[in-house]
Order: structure tokens, then sequence, then C-alpha cells
């Protein structure tokens, strides 16, 4: 069953059901002020941090789900009838209300039709603002005079901490002062207390926000939340919406909230338009400066435009046309969004992250800046400057680094017992795609400091990572596991043993072996090709169980991921990463991968281990905490999606590839929304596997590191488009039923026309490249040869 569908020209998912599966979201604002928005207008919004920043509430897993949010209520005083511009919280029946919602990129518009009332508002943040915009239109459809009132609805957290606010009421019930200004709300928290700008994790401080009306008469206001809903009343029914008063009520202490009430006096055809404001500050200060910049609505319509043409002009970097459409709707749009949101906020705001987790997840964070470095290069750029500062002198890192909280140089070390094997191992995956990217080969040599003390270039951070690894070998000469080695459900601690990390190291040697010839440093090199025999010997000693690689040994030397085990016998991350990381010789990857497509693969997606853990003693394998086929208990986790995709490509095998991606790709289920659930326009972290009752079903969308894996193992390795120091390189590897395909991509400043034949239907291999109407050898595109709008020519054969 399908709830919505792909507007391609206008880079929206437009919603014409509203009764999806679970809510589905969207994003506004940036790293500064973020907001998230649901199809019905749920979701909270945040400055800084979701987690200390929270000024919009949201009570996580309640019933209905995303209530409550920022809502627009109409009431009709001649049919004293009153329903929501979307369609919750009222939940006027389906035959008698009609409701579109068309999520873009940084903006949302929600619009309905009810009783000849046509009704629409967009939500956005202004670029540079810390504050929404949300542009309201009403239109009488009417043959006669239409006399209405429109009611604003927002609750404000009593406490930025979101963990405060929601259980500590005995203090947060006491600290709210919300008064209407005329056409300003100044919700306030501690506000007998100085602001502390220097100091944001501080909860208790003097905090402000506003709510303002601009461009429309304001009759009536409430600030008390028991006062507007009324006793025993939801969102759905609030007193002051169904008897069409605001009580002007004050909200001092208790439970604050913005309402509202805008008189409309509408004739046959006639529509009027005015703006809401919320934001950061205090209503007579920053209040009245968002009123001064957006006294129009036309102020407001430009700055949607310039929010849209902010995102276009990132997402328009790469663009594919082929013979999938869904193919085309998530790289062209859904794909790279999805990953320059998850980049903002990590894994740190959404309706499932909700204030447990804040900052910057150091493993997550540093694979995501793959996603965008060559959608914002200089962003990515101070991210990776940031996340190398969260690097500490050992090699290792701060599990989180928090930008509005981090002073490298003076950050407390990780313990022991803190330290993720794989976390630094990501930074040469990154670190030389964005120099690749950029071009910026002295990006190596810029020092950086270290998170708690000392400092050294981005070549010495990348040695580091390495010297941590090798000085925490195992029995087997195999990387230590320590708390997790990126599956957090495996806890090898300080003595088991992980090949995946194994395999990450070797491919960190590699790169760090060509770094340092770029830089001409002989003895790294040598050092790194010495190291890298040593840890080759160790796997092939060590890590192969006869038809794939073994996951993991425990501190006692029993094996996970072996033929010998009953449960997990067979693990994803080492097959493919023996194929990625460049170890395994053809034999083996034909071996590893015919398991995988046998022991693992599925419908919908690819299963990160099999069968699932039951008896395992869960203090080392955690995932037997979970049911079966959830999560790392057997599901399909997607992070790992696009590493199965990358292992075929590299093998040769274009057809398995893109059965991978299509397993994957959430379009591929917009017609079928019902059994995956989530939004068919973005990736989520897991998968129901067959182990599960809901086989099929996927669970917390957005943030995660499958969108960024996904995309780049589509870009680079299916479409062949790689960026390199010299230029382009051109290694695709596709379905065999592909004939001809294009993309746009746009490299250091270049805008390249790639056009693909391919007469002989391969999966692999280029016959010919012709740039600009001359023929090159090999699949390289050097740089010198491009001009600033280059047609090139590819025939695969």
């Amino acid at each position: 069953m399908r709830f919505g569908y792909f507007d391609n020209k206008r880079r929206e998912y437009v919603i014409d059901n509203p009764a999806t599966p679970r809510s589905w979201t969207n994003y506004l604002g940036s790293t500064a002020f973020g907001s998230v928005i649901t199809n019905n207008a749920g979701g909270y919004t945040f400055y800084k941090s979701a987690a200390q920043g929270r000024f919009l509430r949201m009570p996580f897993n309640s019933v209905p789900m995303d209530q409550p949010g920022r809502y627009l209520y109409l009431h009709d005083h001649d049919q004293k009838d009153f329903w929501s511009n979307s369609w919750q919280p009222v939940g006027k029946p389906l035959s008698a209300f009609k409701n579109i919602c068309r999520h873009g990129t940084g903006y949302t518009t929600i619009a309905s039709e009810y009783k000849k009332i046509s009704s629409e508002a967009t939500y956005f943040v202004p670029n540079g603002k810390n504050y929404e915009c949300w542009i309201v239109k009403v239109k009488n459809e009417d043959t006669k005079h239409r006399q209405l009132s429109l009611f604003t609805y927002v609750e404000y957290a009593s406490n930025w901490n979101a963990q405060d606010d929601l259980i500590n009421l005995q203090y947060t019930q006491y600290i709210v002062n919300v008064q209407a200004k005329g056409n300003i709300i100044d919700h306030g928290t501690n506000i007998n207390l100085p602001e502390l700008p220097d100091n944001f994790e501080e909860k208790d401080q003097g905090r402000h926000t506003f709510l303002a009306i601009s461009g429309a008469l304001v009759k009536g206001h409430d600030t008390d939340r028991e006062a507007f809903l009324g006793p025993y009343r939801t969102y759905a029914n609030p007193i002051v919406v169904e008897e069409g008063q605001c009580r002007n009520s004050s909200g001092v202490g208790d439970n604050g909230c913005g309402v509202f009430q805008v008189p409309l006096s509408l004739a046959p055809g006639e529509e009027k338009s005015f703006l809401v404001l919320m934001g950061v500050g205090a209503a007579d200060k920053e209040g009245k400066a968002a009123v001064a910049d957006f006294d129009t609505v036309e102020k407001a319509e430009q700055a949607l435009e310039e929010v849209k043409q902010t995102w276009h002009s990132q997402l328009n970097n790469f663009s594919v046309d082929t013979p999938d459409e869904d193919f085309n709707n998530f790289l062209n749009t859904w794909a790279p969004y999805n990953c320059l949101i998850t980049n903002s906020w990590s894994r740190a705001a959404s309706l499932i992250y909700n204030g447990e987790r804040d900052g910057l997840g150091y493993r997550d964070s540093v694979q995501d800046v793959m996603g965008t470095a060559h959608l914002i290069p200089e962003a990515t750029r101070e991210r990776l400057r940031l996340m190398l500062s969260g690097q500490v002198s050992t090699g290792g890192a701060l599990p989180v680094v928090k930008p509005f909280a981090h002073y490298p140089g003076k950050m407390q070390a990780p313990s022991a017992e803190e330290y993720r094997s794989d976390d630094c191992l990501w930074l040469f995956n990154a670190v030389p795609l964005y120099v690749q990217e950029s071009g910026e080969v002295d990006f190596y040599k810029e020092v950086i400091p270290y998170a708690d003390q000392g400092e050294d270039t981005v070549f010495g951070h990348l040695r580091r990572a390495i010297m941590f690894n090798l000085e925490r070998l195992g029995q087997h000469g195999l990387p230590c596991g320590l708390l997790a080695d990126w599956n957090d459900c495996l806890e090898l601690g300080q003595a088991g043993e992980t090949t995946f990390v194994a395999f990450q190291l070797r491919h960190a040697l590699i790169t760090y072996q060509e770094i340092a010839e770029l830089l001409a440093a002989p003895e790294e090199a040598a050092w790194a090709k010495t190291e890298l025999e040593k840890v080759d010997q160790n796997i092939a000693e060590n890590a192969w169980d006869g038809e794939w690689f073994l996951r993991a040994y425990r501190h006692d030397g029993l094996k996970f991921g072996s033929q010998e085990n009953e449960e997990g016998k067979i693990f994803l991350n080492p097959q493919v990463w023996s194929i990625i990381s460049g170890y395994a010789d053809a034999q083996q990857q034909e071996k590893v991968l015919k398991q995988v497509r046998e022991q693992l693969a599925t419908d919908f997606g690819v299963m990160v281990c099999a069968p699932p853990f039951v008896k395992t003693d869960y203090t080392v394998v955690r995932a037997t905490l979970m049911n079966p086929g959830m999560k790392e208990n057997a599901g399909i986790f997607n992070h790992t999606q696009g590493w199965a995709i990358m292992a075929e490509a590299l093998a040769g095998n274009g057809d398995q590839a893109y059965a991978y991606f299509k397993a994957t790709n959430p379009a591929t289920y917009n017609e079928s929304a019902e059994v995956r659930e989530c939004e068919p326009y973005v990736v989520c972290q897991s998968t129901h596997s067959k182990y599960s009752p809901k086989y099929g079903a996927s669970r917390l969308p957005w943030l995660s590191g499958a969108a960024t894996w996904l995309y780049y193992a589509a870009t680079q390795h299916i479409l062949g488009v790689q960026p390199v120091l010299e230029g382009i390189k051109i290694d695709p590897c596709i379905p065999a039923h592909w004939k001809e395909f294009s993309v746009q991509r746009i490299f250091r400043d270049k805008t390249l026309h790639i056009a693909y034949k391919n007469p002989e239907q391969v999966q692999k291999g280029v016959k010919s490249i012709e740039l600009n109407g001359t023929t090159l050898q090999g699949q390289m595109i050097p740089m010198e040869l491009l001009q600033d709008t280059n047609n090139i020519i590819i025939t695969l054969g």
C-alpha cells in the first residue's frame, strides 16, 4: 500500500494519505537550531542539542506517537465545528478531510481542505536564523462569508534539559514563566537567574524562547497548557478551540504553551496569510527582531526560496539518470539529503534518539563525512578537524565529541575499558576521501591537537590510530575487541580478538603506506609495509575457517562466526571486509560471497549474522538480549549493506551488487509501505529479518551510517565515479541489463556530464573513455585535461 509519491521536479516526497504506518519525519534548520517535524505536524525543536537544548516537549513512545507538535487549529464560529490543519491531532474522518504533506529539503508544507476551507502551513528555518518561520494561509472556498478563528499551539519543555523536563517534575513545574506581550509570547525558565551563554551544559540558568505572530491581528492568548486543553481533554479536543475563545491564561509554573487566537473573516474566495515565528531569545529582544525581519509574507517566501536553493545547490553536485526510477529518486535527492542531515545531528535528534545521546558519536561521525565530502567540502574539512581533535594521545578516541563543550588539549581521556577498537580506523576511509575529493594534500600536514594533550599533524594522528591497535593485539596477533568493534553487542574486552578490525587495520596500513609515499616519507612507508606483512600473516594463520572468515575469538579462545558454532555461525562483516581491505584472494572471494548469498541474504537485505543467538552467554554476545531477527541478533543491520554492495562490485558481480542495493533502497518499498512501515525516502538503521515475525519492517530512520555507506557504494562502486588525487577514475559495476545511463558530477569546480554505453551488456569493465572528443587510455580522467564543462562518453565492455 502506498501513502505518497516522489515529486522529483520539486525534490519533495508528497504524502497524500496522512494515516501513515508510523510518523514520517523531516528536519528543519541547521546544527545551531534544529527541528524534527512529522507529516502530522508533530515533533520538537532544539537549540544546539536535542538533549540539553530542547525547548519544545516530546514525550517519546507515547500514544499517539508524535504528539504534541506545531499545531494550527481552526474553529468555525457559525457551524460550531473545529479541526486542525494537519490531520492530527483532531483527526477528522479522511472521507471528509483532505490532507497533503510535502516534505522538502529543509522545509515541510502541510495543506488541508475541510468544509470548503483550505489551509496551509509551510514550516522552515531561515538561513542563519535561530527561529522557525511558519507561512500560514487560509482560504474560503465557499460561496458565502465564513467567520473563523485560528489557534496556534506549541508545548514548551519546562527545562531545556530533556531528561529533567520529563522526569524531574518536582523541580521543573516551578521554574516556568510564560507571558504574552502583545503579539509575542515570552517563554521563560529560571527567569531570576542570569543567562550563561558560555556554559551551555548548565541546565539551571535563565533562558527564553519566543512565539510571535507577524501580519495578523491577535485576539487572545493562552500560555497555560491546562487552561487551553481543559481537564481530562487531549490535543484532539482542547476546550479553548472547541469553544472558539482563548482564556488569556498565564503559564506561571506547571506546563507552559504558546497559543494565539487569530480571527479570520473571509469573504467568498478570499485568502489571508500571515507568519508565525518561534525561536530562541526573549520576546522584547530577539522576538521583536524576528518580527522586524519578517514583517511581510513576501519576505518569508523569499527566505524559503533561499533555503531551497541552499539545499539544492549542494544536492546538484551529483545526479544520475538510470533505467531504475527508484535508484534515481534515492540518489538524486534523498540519499544525499539523508547523509547531510545525519552528518549534522549524528545520532542525537529524532523520534527514536530522544535525548539519551548527545553530541557526535566518534566512529559514527567520522564515517558520516564520507557521504558529504563532495557535497559540502569546506564543512567536511571542519568536521574532520573537530573529530581529529577528539582523538586522544593514545590513538584511541573520545566516545562522543560535543561541539558545544569540546576543549582540545583539556579533555579527559577514556579509561582502558571505554575504548572501542574501531573508532579511529574509520579515519582511513574518511580523511583520504576528503583529500582525494578536494585535492588538498597539505591537509595531511596540518597540525591538530589531541583531545587530552599534545598535538600532531593529521599524518601523525593517522599513525597513532594504527599504533593504538598494534599495541593491543591478542594471543592470535589480531586486534583486541575492547568495549566494541563496531558491533556494540560483541564485548570482547582487553583479551578477546576481532577479525573485522584486523581487516580494518590492514586497510589502514595500506592507506598509510600510500600516504607516506605521497608525502615522501619512505621510512614511514617501509614501517607500514612491515606491519602489514605481520597482520596478513596473523590473519592467514588464525582467521580462516575453511569456507569463510571467523568473526572473533573470546579471551579463552572460543570462536565466534565459526562452523563449530550452533548460533552465530557466520557473520557478514569479516566476509565483505576481507574483500574491501584487499586481503581475500580470488578463491576466498568466491567462497565468502557464496556463503553470504546462501546464509545471510534475504529479500530485504543481508543479515549481520546467522543463525540468531538464543542460548549464548550474553556477557560476551549481548545480541542474546534481543529478539531473534532484530538489530545485531541476526537482523538486517543496514549500515553493512553498503559493504556487501562494495564487496560484490569489487568482485565484478554487478547484478548481485545491484540486487543488494534494491533490497536496501527505501524507495523500492514505496508501494508496500505497510510492510516496511518507515519513510520510503530515507534509510533506516535496521530491518527485521526472516527470524522475526515482523520480517521486512524497518526501524530507526534517518540517523544511521546506513545512508552514508549505501550512497557511497552506489556512487563509487555501482556507478564507479571515484575521485582520486590525479582526477576521476571510472570503474562501474552495474546490472547487465542497463544498456545506458548517465551521471552529472561536480568535481573541484568542474562539471562532468558522463554518458555510459553498455552495448555488450557487461557488468564490469571499461572499454573506452572519450573526454570532450578525445579518446583516453585506461580508466583515469586526468585533472589537467578537464575543462570547466566536460562531455564524457564511457563505453563498457
